[in-house]
């Protein structure tokens, strides 16, 4: 049986992820509260952002600014896009 989380992207139940992304705390939050559709989104949208914004991840600075985004996209608030980006219709 697939377990299942009340989304808080998407604010509906939905299939959880396998295991936490990240070990500690900030992973089992993720685990507990993000379904898995929303983690490989965000996923997607991190490489994006990472490629396009041409982030440099040795930057501490760099680093604090892509956690924060994670956690804007993964509440379903306004996040950075890319310039340019048109979100998929659907």
């Amino acid at each position: 049986m697939t377990r299942t989380v009340n989304c808080k992207k998407y604010k509906k139940e939905l299939p959880g992820l396998d295991q936490p992304p990240y070990p500690g705390p900030r992973g089992q939050e993720i685990y507990e509260n993000v379904s898995k559709q929303a983690w490989e989104e965000w996923l997607d949208h991190q490489k994006m952002l990472i490629n396009e914004g041409q982030i440099n991840l040795t930057d501490r600075d760099s680093r604090k600014w892509l956690n924060n985004q994670m956690d804007l996209f993964l509440s379903g608030e306004d996040y950075a896009r890319p310039t340019g980006y048109t979100p998929p219709e659907g």
